[in-house]
């Protein structure tokens, strides 16, 4: 059974940092894309970033290039989204998503999500 934990989120000032974990399970890293969305209050929800699980190869938002950086942990059953500079537009809702296809920012072909974890940027 495929299964996504999302965790990480909570509070933060504006320039602050957090790092979002996804813990997966029922399924091999090696072979599937993970990835994470956000969706803000009153808008559709967007992708954020995406990491290959055979290669490596990752894809950013144009908004959080720079900023965030995906990765695989050492446990390599854990994808992590690293948060810098963060700011009051970043505040979401975000998702954690896995799918064998690598998705880029194309929800509609992801299979498998996560709970959410709430992020708030505010001062």
């Amino acid at each position: 059974q495929v299964q996504l934990v999302d965790s990480g989120g909570g509070l933060v000032q504006p320039g602050g940092s957090l790092r979002l974990s996804c813990e997966v399970s029922g399924f091999n890293l090696d072979y599937y894309a993970v990835g994470w969305f956000r969706q803000a209050p009153g808008k559709e929800r967007e992708g954020v970033s995406c990491i290959d699980g055979s290669d490596g190869s990752t894809w950013y938002a144009d908004s959080v290039k720079g900023r965030f950086t995906i990765s695989r942990g050492n446990a390599k059953n854990t994808v992590y989204l690293q948060m810098n500079s963060l700011k009051p537009e970043d505040t979401a809702v975000y998702y954690c998503a896995a799918d064998p296809a690598f998705f880029s920012d194309d929800s509609d072909i992801v299979h498998y999500w996560g709970q959410g974890t709430q992020v708030t940027v505010s001062s």
